[in-house]
């Protein structure tokens, strides 16, 4: 202490200590992971259950699972304790419609202030996400392409000017996910995603924000009808 007390005196600047993740917070990722990627299906969960599961003690479980209900991404009732909430088409198409509002609202935003940096980004991520395969050899998503799908989406409109905006863009981009990877592996064989990707990413760099926004809303509207074509899910 009296030696680190010493450097600091003499003008030498210590580096601070790296921030420690709590149970609360390490619990709390990984059960978004588990329910955005759909191996928490929708249905009612139980605090000792999950405890096991995750190796946690009630008051870090229950944090990180009041924390996903305020995100929406949980159902909390009095006394009932929390579920993950059901599906429905009527959600997926709701969710879809909504998104494509708001990100064609950030996306015409984002063009009309683009910058070189803004494109040399917008770039880069597109490049990195072509780069990586879709999907694994046991035929789950591969969690790369689904972080640098994320990134490359966000960077789209991530130029807009208003975190506000950008905020409800990325809860309308969770419930997506789940719904995407609880009908994964289906719709790979019947669409070109890399090329809708493409397509998207050479109208925004031409700064055409008519094409890209009726790109994006065209990219948005496929996913959503291949899901609402899954008869396992929606069995119609």
């Amino acid at each position: 202490m009296r030696a680190q007390a010493a450097k600091a005196s003499a003008g030498e600047v210590l580096a601070p200590r790296a921030a420690v993740p709590t149970h609360a917070s390490s619990v709390h990722d990984r059960l978004r992971t588990d329910i955005l990627s759909g191996r928490l299906p929708p249905g009612r969960l139980t605090i000792r259950a999950l405890g096991e599961r995750y190796g946690v003690g009630q008051t870090p479980l229950r944090e990180a699972l009041n924390r996903l209900a305020a995100d929406g991404l949980l159902l909390a009732e009095d006394q009932r304790g929390f579920s993950v909430p059901g599906i429905s088409a009527e959600e997926l198409e709701e969710l879809t419609r909504t998104r494509c509002w708001l990100e064609e609202r950030a996306l015409r935003e984002s063009i009309a202030a683009a910058t070189e940096a803004w494109e040399e980004s917008l770039l880069l991520a597109g490049h990195r996400l072509s780069r990586t395969p879709r999907g694994l050899e046991d035929g789950v998503l591969n969690p790369v392409w689904e972080e640098r799908h994320r990134a490359f989406h966000e960077r789209l409109i991530g130029n807009c000017g208003s975190r506000w905006l950008v905020g409800f863009c990325r809860q309308l981009t969770d419930r997506h996910q789940r719904y995407r990877h609880l009908a994964a592996g289906r719709s790979r064989g019947e669409r070109d995603v890399d090329a809708e990707h493409r397509a998207i990413l050479d109208a925004a760099l031409r700064r055409d924000a008519d094409a890209a926004v009726a790109l994006l809303t065209a990219h948005y509207q496929r996913t959503a009808s291949v899901i609402l074509a899954d008869r396992s899910l929606f069995p119609g």
